[in-house]
């Protein structure tokens, strides 16, 4: 599994979850596709990530996937546009103003002490008991976020109080993603 993606698989990307959401749109079907690049044949998780005037408009993705890459992508784009729950479904008109971001990720890695965690390089994983968070790598810089607010912020994302990070029980997971979106 490499840690990049070319250029033209990323161009491909972005235009098949592009394409995905549009077709969805117009017809209430995904559209069937085959990728056309062996690098997209790699089973991989991701994450699709929707923006409106650099406001978060859907984000979903999974840490692993039975399908490939460009299979994943798909399925990840129409989950962003339509189902999740903090926002009600993109429509036609708007798509013209959404952006979108597209996070390939590295397995996940069990953290044993959280100063392993780089900021800016790393995204995390919380888990305890049913709950769970995530927060993808670029999140910390964008909101100019330290390790320990990072950290906190995820608990509460997970329905957990903020110092549950440091709680025996609770499992951190750290991954890394190659993020690329349609604005540079």
């Amino acid at each position: 599994m490499k840690n990049d993606l070319s250029r033209e698989a990323k161009s491909e990307l972005l235009a098949l979850a592009r394409k995905t959401i549009e077709e969805h749109l117009k017809t209430g079907r995904m559209a069937e596709s085959e990728p056309g690049l062996p690098e997209l044949l790699e089973k991989r998780g991701a994450f699709v990530t929707l923006k409106k005037k650099g406001d978060l408009r859907g984000c979903i993705g999974n840490f692993q996937s039975r399908e490939n890459l460009s299979r994943t992508i798909r399925e990840m784009a129409l989950a962003a546009a339509f189902e999740d729950p903090r926002f009600s479904p993109v429509t036609l008109p708007e798509l013209s103003k959404i952006d979108i971001e597209i996070s390939v990720l590295t397995p996940l890695q069990e953290v044993k002490d959280p100063r392993e965690i780089k900021i800016g390089e790393d995204g995390i994983y919380i888990t305890r008991g049913g709950n769970r968070g995530v927060f993808l790598p670029q999140v910390a810089t964008e909101q100019g976020w330290d390790l320990e607010t990072f950290l906190e912020n995820c608990c509460y994302k997970a329905g957990l109080p903020g110092d549950a990070w440091e709680q025996k029980g609770t499992r951190i997971e750290k991954f890394q993603a190659i993020i690329f979106g349609e604005k540079p």
